[in-house]
């Protein structure tokens, strides 16, 4: 099973770090032996994490959005952006967590939509001002390269990505940082042991 340490967190919100990441990863764990889970390709894997479980929860919401919202702050960003079902919840839950107007989010749709406003980012965002794309786990950087692309399509700049999870034994954030973002992740997950794992954001 994978472990658990601290990311690049100030180290004043390390005990509350630790303790919503403990609760983030006892409610998304899901095992082999509680149900039949399986890869992309359909092959049996021992577990995986289904985010959607603690970030629709109406009490991890609100911790983990106040905990994503300050990291933004301290990385001086006021839009966030998401695509797809893991990264939804998180950019309202930053909402959520906000002073007033101090953040706008955005939905990043799969394709553009053919009527009404047709846009590919739908929110108040401004595309004069830069994005932080939020996503829930961050793996082999697939998900998130296409988030990027989306975006930057639409004609947003986009200065980093903020992700609950990093697996750590795969290349995503080499790949995210090799397109000019930062990359921070509030957990890293690093596979000591078992095999077959991965996770359900899509």
């Amino acid at each position: 099973m994978p472990s658990m340490d601290r990311g690049t967190f100030s180290s004043s919100s390390r005990a509350e770090l630790i303790e919503i990441g403990r609760k983030l990863y006892e409610e998304a764990l899901v095992r082999r032996e509680d149900e039949l889970i399986t890869d992309p390709r359909g092959q049996p894997i021992g577990w995986l994490l289904d985010t959607r479980v603690p970030t629709l929860d109406g009490e991890l919401f609100t911790e983990v959005g106040s905990v994503i919202a300050e990291r933004l702050r301290e990385r001086g960003a006021r839009q966030v952006v998401g695509y797809g079902f893991g990264a939804h919840p998180l950019v309202c839950s930053v909402l959520a967590a906000s002073e007033g107007d101090e953040f706008k989010g955005g939905l990043i749709r799969e394709e553009r939509k053919e009527h009404g406003r047709r846009r590919l980012v739908e929110g108040p965002i401004d595309a004069d001002q830069p994005v932080v794309m939020v996503d829930d786990i961050i793996n082999s950087g697939r998900s998130a390269s296409e988030a990027l692309r989306l975006v930057r399509s639409a004609g947003f700049a986009v200065d980093g990505l903020l992700t609950l999870f990093n697996f750590t034994w795969s290349n995503g954030q080499d790949r995210i940082e090799a397109e000019g973002l930062w990359v921070d992740s509030l957990l890293d997950l690093n596979l000591q042991e078992g095999t077959g794992s991965g996770s359900d954001s899509a």
